[in-house]
């Protein structure tokens, strides 16, 4: 280890910035977030540090460098473009022992500045030493992915508590042990959404009632999965999927996926196909509760959105009505997914100003779709699950008055490696599953967006 990290207390102390450019901003901006008073010494300064000036954040003195200057001062930064200029400051920083960083030159400098993931109060500071400002960036990039927003609340929730907490379990063991609860829980994650009063409310509650430590207490995850590229999951539908115990996924979730969930999560297929359910809709809603009640952390993972044609409202209707804590993720539905894979707008102004998702699911042999309002000007279609029903389809928006002519596509398995667009008309609709193998999930998109697809289609190769 050539540098040895500590987090230092800047506040009210005097910091001399010398140097008034992009780069010397930058430093600036990092010890004013600190509290630190500065000063900026520079013949010049951008924009944003007059700005500072007339808002009093920091003192400017308008001239050049001289050596008094580093008089009484606790920390320097030598941030000027002239190389010799900032060696000459940091040899006279050093032989009055004042902490000085010289930007570019790490070697220069006592100490370097690292990139900071501001959690406050947690901190995370990402350094290479200075032998790779790029590689820092990258390091802190994910870092930033997998720390949530709201981190530091769940820290200052920890030290409001840590003295009633000392007086509740003697234990060290105990306390260790009620804290991961804490921390890995329904609490932490009712911090991280906001919900700041219902976790105080919680913690308190469970401080008041529990004189040992219980079983954990379980909850539900439902995170959609996107239509396909695991690149399109946000940061918290990743974050869930690392820390669940259980996870109920189906059909429509793409195995790229499934594959980052944690590696030692059991894993249960409730996957469902037309006319076929792995596992009735009812017994998932039931399971859900009853391995939540077990102490589970347990992620519902379903593709697409999973309040779209998803039944996501059914399943946290039973959890509401058991107490069970859950959170919802939006994911990127499939038909916003695969229409952007494929280069067609659902909306634009020359061609169409609403769009309408729908299910072409049968029921009973019928499509029951209220066919007047779906075929309007200037409307695009999004139909989920139409394949079945593409003859029904087409031949209803036809006989209620959609052109033969409107450009429609069938987008299969949507921003995936594999995916396949076929562009054609309403009325031939039903001969591209007769002519090609059709393999599900496919989206069909109706309407004259369609047209757009030859000139904006960037993702693979156009069929």
């Amino acid at each position: 280890m050539t540098n040895f990290p500590i987090f230092l207390k800047l506040e009210n102390r005097p910091c001399l910035v010398v140097g008034g450019g992009r780069v010397a901003a930058r430093k600036i901006k990092q010890l004013l977030k600190a509290n630190a008073t500065v000063t900026v010494i520079a013949p010049k300064i951008s924009s944003l540090l007059n700005k500072f000036v007339e808002e009093k954040k920091i003192t400017f003195l308008e001239k050049s460098y001289e050596r008094t200057d580093i008089a009484f001062m606790e920390l320097v930064i030598a941030a000027t473009n002239d190389r010799e200029v900032n060696n000459k400051i940091a040899e006279h920083a050093k032989s009055k022992k004042i902490m000085i960083n010289v930007v570019d030159n790490p070697d220069a400098g006592t100490f370097i500045m690292p990139s900071v993931i501001d959690r406050s109060p947690v901190m995370v500071a990402v350094s290479t030493g200075g032998a790779s400002p790029i590689l820092t960036r990258l390091l802190r990039a994910r870092l930033e992915i997998l720390i949530p927003a709201n981190y530091g609340k769940l820290a200052s929730l920890v030290s409001r508590f840590r003295e009633t907490i000392k007086g509740k379990f003697p234990s060290i063991k105990e306390r260790r042990r009620f804290w991961e609860q804490i921390l890995q829980g329904p609490i932490a994650e009712l911090l991280y959404t906001g919900q700041d009063k219902k976790a105080l409310k919680l913690l308190e509650k469970k401080i008041t009632n529990e004189c040992s430590i219980t079983q954990p207490e379980g909850e539900v995850y439902l995170v959609g999965g996107g239509p396909g590229d695991p690149d399109l999951l946000t940061f918290r539908a990743l974050r869930l999927m690392q820390q669940a115990d259980i996870v109920l996924y189906d059909r429509l979730v793409a195995p790229d996926i499934v594959n980052l969930v944690r590696k030692d999560a059991e894993r249960i297929y409730v996957g469902k196909e037309r006319d076929k359910h792995t596992v009735p809709q009812e017994e998932i809603n039931q399971l859900l509760v009853e391995l939540a009640k077990k102490g589970k952390r347990v992620l519902r993972l379903k593709g697409g959105d999973p309040f779209i044609f998803g039944r996501g409202g059914e399943e946290i209707d039973l959890l509401s009505e058991n107490n069970i804590p859950f959170q919802i993720v939006p994911g990127i539905t499939a038909a916003s997914g695969c229409a952007s894979y494929a280069g067609i707008p659902l909306t634009h102004r020359k061609y169409a100003q609403s769009c309408l998702f729908i299910t072409g699911h049968l029921k009973d042999g019928t499509m029951n779709l209220n066919w007047s309002a779906l075929v309007q000007p200037q409307q695009t279609l999004a139909v989920y699950m139409g394949t079945h029903g593409i003859e029904i389809l087409s031949r209803e928006l036809i006989k209620h008055g959609l052109a033969k002519t409107t450009p429609a596509a069938i987008v299969q398995q949507g921003t995936t490696k594999i995916q396949k667009t076929y562009i054609t008309t309403v009325k031939d609709l039903p001969n591209i599953p007769k002519q090609n193998e059709i393999k599900p999930p496919s989206m069909i998109i109706i309407g004259d967006v369609v047209s757009l697809h030859e000139k904006l289609a960037w993702f693979g190769q156009p069929d």
